[in-house]
This record gives C-alpha cells, structure tokens and sequence, in this order.
C-alpha cells in the first residue's frame, strides 16, 4: 500500500511500515530525525493529503503520483500545542477567552479536519485529549503507552475510518507519566522522571516504538 504518514519526523511507524513492504512516506516541516531521507518529505502536508500529487523526498528524489487517484492509508499525528486539553489553562486570562490563542486553537482544528475529511478509505489520526471549546469529531479509542510494553501513562485518542481499534500487545504495569508538565510533577513528586529534556514538546509527540509497531502490523500488515 502507499501510506502518507503526516507530522511524522520521527519516522516511527514509517520505518514500521517500511519493514512490512508498504510504500510509506513520512512528512513533516521538519528534517527527519529517523534517518531515512529517502522516505521523508519535508514540507506542508496539505497539497498531499488527496492524493494526485508530486513531491521530493529529502534525498532529493523526484516522486510523481498524480496518477494516484488517494492515499490508501493515512496516518496523521498533527499538532496538538494549542488543541489539547492539557493547555486549555492558557485559554483564558482573568476570566476572559484568550481570542489570540483561541484563534490559533481553531487553525489547528482546521488543520485537523484535513485530514479527517480526507480523500481515503483508511484513516488514522493520533492526538491527546482535546479541551471541548473546539468540539472536534467523537473519538474511535483511547490508548495508552503500558498498552503495548511501555511502563508509563500518557492518554492518547485515536479518531479512525475503515481502521480496527489497536489491539493491545503487551500490557505491563505503569511506573509513571511520561514528559509530565512542570506543575504535575511537583504536585506527584516526579521531577526528573519520565523524559525532560531541552526539547520538551518534540519529545513528548514522538510515538513509543510499541505502538508504532502495533499501527503498522495491524492496520497494513505484511505487503503482498
């Protein structure tokens, strides 16, 4: 299958489905930090969400699928900074909407309903809990990280079209949250657990290699 995996610079689940003999492209504004340029498109994923489309990967490799009529699998994690629920404290100011960055918020919707709306049979789109004030579509499943052989906590919701609920793999017992915010960890007392680093918000998006894993063996599955 050819398989867009959008807001990816990672390439977790691309190299996942690359092992299974799928023809998937990660995208993203960023470099990849996957180190397979060959598979990587660094630009805005819009132009290519519907298919019938060209692009370069990041090797600099000419691709022509306009005589793709779609994708036959997107999986899109896009960003979540001003969506998510976790952040919807900054959406207000001594009682009043924050409109700068509820506008932002709705952008981000905007961007999100792209792919939702997409020209595809198979969607997957990955995000945190979102705060309600943007009313984005019902989701198809919740997950977690200790699902598939991770020991942490950090909810993720997944919306899914002509897509299977992920199956967990290995469950194992969760020792803490992963990336928590500043203020949980003084309230939980887990300074410098999970994973805190320099780039924070990057880190925190990248996805366990046990999901990543678990996306591509039981959405796609081995190429024929």
């Amino acid at each position: 299958m050819k398989i867009l995996v959008a807001c990816e610079e990672s390439q977790a689940v691309t190299i996942e489905l690359r092992k299974l003999g799928h023809e998937a492209y990660s995208c993203d504004i960023e470099p990849c930090s996957g180190g397979h340029t060959e598979w990587h498109i660094q630009q805005d994923v819009a132009s290519l969400i519907n298919g019938k489309c060209y692009f370069y990967t990041t090797d600099g490799t000419y691709h022509d699928t306009v005589s793709i009529w779609k994708w036959d699998m997107i999986i899109a994690f896009p960003p979540c900074t001003y969506l998510t629920n976790a952040g919807a404290r900054h959406l207000w100011k001594n009682h009043e909407l924050n409109q700068e960055r509820y506008q932002k918020g709705l952008e981000a919707k905007k961007f999100f309903m792209k792919f939702y709306n997409a020209d595809c049979e198979r969607i997957a789109i990955e995000n945190p809990t979102a705060s309600k004030i943007y009313e984005l579509p019902d989701k198809s499943q919740v997950i977690q990280p200790y699902q598939f052989g991770h020991p942490y906590t950090k909810r993720t919701q997944l919306w899914l079209k002509g897509l299977p609920d992920l199956i967990s793999t290995k469950i194992v017992e969760p020792e803490r949250t992963w990336c928590p915010s500043g203020s949980y960890s003084k309230k939980h007392d887990e300074k410098h657990r999970g994973m805190f680093t320099t780039d924070r918000a990057k880190n925190r998006s990248k996805t366990f290699p046990g999901i990543a894993k678990a996306m591509a063996e039981q959405w796609a599955g081995k190429a024929e």
